[in-house]
């Protein structure tokens, strides 16, 4: 691959990058400092209210580039946020290549690498005067937590009609173009308290109605493209009373959004089923937390990306991914993408690691992708 990006100088912002505290709906350091390098790159740099809306301290950051009048613009989407333990993080460069923590935080790659990346590809397009695409940026906030910041984003202000979202474990050459419909559940078993011991009898037990509803549920893998978990059980004040109140949380994903749905429909059932048994009552409530997609394989956003990786010498895979993205909320406003692997690596761990190598390639990626002549359609 021959290495048009500056190394050295790529290195150097991803290290300043992880050094920036920004823990989901804590990004104003982070936005700030993006909003000056867009400026600073002749983007036209807006915010929006995200951060009021979802109890944070900034918005969602836009820019705009404009670029050559007769090639479509294309989206380019990261994330700002980070999971914790994340304060106080430092990028370790070894010998051998690879970037880590100190050991005791996140590295941040996910998503800094992707940061970094479109941060070279830009540095790049202006260092060399290379003509490029009328470009777009979306920096948000709150991905980390099940995408509320790319949900709340004003899509009427994007004018691409395709997105790359750089956001993916594996190698660089990799992308996503299917990710499933994430549902969480909240249910709330109400019974009766007393005495266990001198009226047991008297009482409703909130505890024993769920476990008799989620004995019956089939959880894991309930179809080949749905599962389902009951991960939170919580309920009782004390081992001599009879619980009044269970609280139950559950999560279902499916690549097929209708089939997401009709599992949680089938839960409640489960759970009014055993209530009435029980004489409980429940309370069920559903959150979409992501919309399924699937992305045509022919599409030009994904033959674009594969025509990117061939003219770099990079191998080229699209995969299905399990987990959400800010690329499901881009789906569901009828923007088209698939979510590029992005030189991160064991994320949401303290064993989380980038390599130089990979940073460059997802960088030069980037580049080409600004910089290509392929229209769509």
């Amino acid at each position: 691959m021959r290495m048009t990006i500056d190394k050295e100088r790529l290195i150097k912002e991803f290290t300043r990058l992880v050094s920036i505290d920004s823990p989901s709906l804590l990004e104003r350091e982070m936005g700030d400092y993006l909003k000056n390098k867009l400026e600073e790159l002749g983007f036209t740099v807006t915010e929006d209210d995200a951060g009021s809306k979802l109890g944070g301290n900034c918005g969602n950051i836009y820019g705009f580039l404009e670029g050559r009048e007769e090639l479509e613009p294309i989206l380019f989407c990261v994330h700002m946020d980070t999971v914790e333990p994340s304060r106080g993080k430092q990028a370790v460069s070894g010998a051998d290549g690879i970037i880590r923590s100190k050991g005791d935080t996140v590295l941040g790659a996910d998503d800094f690498a992707g940061i970094a990346a479109i941060l070279e590809a830009l540095y790049t397009i202006k260092e060399k005067q290379l003509e490029h695409r009328p470009i777009e940026v979306l920096f948000t906030v709150a991905e980390e937590i099940y995408c509320k910041g790319a949900k709340v984003f004003d899509y009427s202000n994007i004018k691409s009609k395709e997105v790359y979202v750089l956001d993916l474990t594996g190698d660089v050459g990799a992308a996503a173009y299917r990710a499933p419909s994430i549902l969480s559940l909240k249910i709330e078993v109400n019974g009766k308290a007393s005495h266990a011991g001198f009226a047991p009898h008297e009482g409703i037990h909130a505890i024993q109605a769920a476990a008799d509803a989620i004995a019956r549920l089939k959880l894991g893998h309930i179809d080949d493209v749905t599962t389902l978990n009951i991960g939170v059980i919580q309920g009782g004040l004390a081992t001599n009373i009879v619980p009044a109140l269970c609280t139950v949380g559950g999560e279902i994903r499916s690549y097929s959004h209708k089939k997401a749905l009709k599992t949680a429909q089938e839960v409640k059932q489960e759970f009014e089923k055993s209530a009435e048994a029980f004489q409980a009552a429940v309370k069920f409530d559903v959150i979409t937390n992501c919309q399924a997609y699937e992305t045509p394989k022919e599409h030009p956003v994904v033959r674009r990306f594969e025509a990117a990786c061939e003219t770099l010498n990079i191998p080229f895979s699209l995969q299905q991914t399990f987990g959400g993205s800010d690329n499901n909320a881009m789906a569901e406003h009828g923007i088209t993408g698939i979510v590029l692997a992005c030189a991160m690596n064991q994320c949401h761990s303290c064993e989380e690691y980038t390599t130089e190598e990979e940073l460059v390639r997802i960088a030069e990626l980037t580049r080409v992708l600004m910089t290509s002549e392929v229209n769509e359609g």
